[in-house]
């Protein structure tokens, strides 16, 4: 079996920028793409704050040219998901549904998912209204009407970015009280521009094809139910980071994020590195994932050449 100087994990923008610094080096990467290849941006139409792109450009497109630059410097890509990995010993396994891979090192980068809330509409308006990114989407929806559900700190500061840009913003949160820290709560309630419907659910997202035109709520005690004009669906109820595969195995916080060692990308084994989303639960942007990418793929190649590889 053909033992690889490194597989990557994941096809975003962490996991390619990685593959095309370490191909650079010389390590001749592997990327397993998983069947979501290339991560998040692909649900994303317009993409405005990755530098170098002034016009803006579109999430798969962008992807598409990460994409193109890992393989020009000689990347082999590998289709479908992980569904085990054996980091107990040197060479390490990562196992796909069809075939076993052989590595000298691990860089992990299979990124977050954002949490969902499974209603009608917020799919088919996924990118064209609904968004899971307030700082990646706001600008779009300068004095519109925007929708925010969730109520936790993260809900917070995404409504509280947004009111710089919409005309409105109204925050839904199903019970009476903000489970947020009082600060962050405070703060979003002392806001003139943000409008708070307690006790409420977004039941559905609606628009007119091409683009949402109003969310419908229902009031969790009464029932009732009222429709409220949006052109921005936000929701903030947090992110899963995608680690399932590494549970019992490598370090994790509470919320299921893998620890590294300081500013580095290293984890708690030696050859094995974490990058992107699936460790960073703070900024979560194209760019500081693809920043990670960097990183590690530099950690990589020193340890492999500390190691005598």
């Amino acid at each position: 079996m053909e033992l690889h100087d490194v597989v990557i994990i994941g096809s975003g923008p962490a996991g390619l920028t990685a593959a095309v610094y370490c191909a650079r080096a010389n390590l001749k990467p592997v990327v397993v793409e998983g069947m979501l290849a290339g991560g998040q941006l692909m649900n994303t139409t317009e993409v405005e704050n990755y530098p170098g792109f002034p016009e803006g450009i579109k999430g798969p497109e962008l992807m598409e040219l990460f994409r193109k630059q890992a393989e020009r410097f000689g990347t082999a890509f590998v289709a479908g998901d992980v569904v085990k990995v054996d980091l107990s010993a040197r060479p390490f396994g990562v196992f796909t549904d069809e075939q076993e891979l052989r590595a000298c090192a691990v860089i992990v980068a299979t990124g977050a998912s954002p949490r969902t809330l499974g209603i009608p509409g917020e799919k088919e308006y996924a990118g064209r209204g609904v968004s899971y990114c307030a700082t990646c989407d706001g600008f779009f929806f300068r004095d519109k009407e925007i929708v925010v559900a969730g109520g936790g700190d993260s809900a917070m500061e995404e409504a509280l970015f947004l009111a710089r840009y919409g005309s409105r913003t109204t925050v839904v949160h199903r019970r009476d009280a903000f489970r947020a820290s009082k600060i962050m709560a405070d703060r979003l309630l002392a806001n003139p521009k943000v409008e708070v419907v307690w006790n409420s659910v977004v039941d559905a997202v609606e628009g007119d094809g091409a683009k949402v035109t109003t969310v419908r709520l229902r009031n969790a005690k009464t029932g009732t139910v009222s429709e409220r004009p949006c052109a921005g669906f936000f929701v903030a109820i947090g992110h899963t980071p995608n680690t399932s595969l590494f549970k019992t195995i490598l370090p994790m916080n509470a919320d299921g994020y893998i620890e590294i060692s300081g500013s580095s990308s290293y984890t708690n084994i030696p050859g094995v590195f974490a990058a992107g989303d699936v460790h960073d639960h703070v900024y979560r942007q194209a760019i500081t994932a693809a920043g990670a990418g960097c990183r590690a793929a530099i950690d990589c190649e020193r340890w492999l050449e500390s190691e005598g590889h």
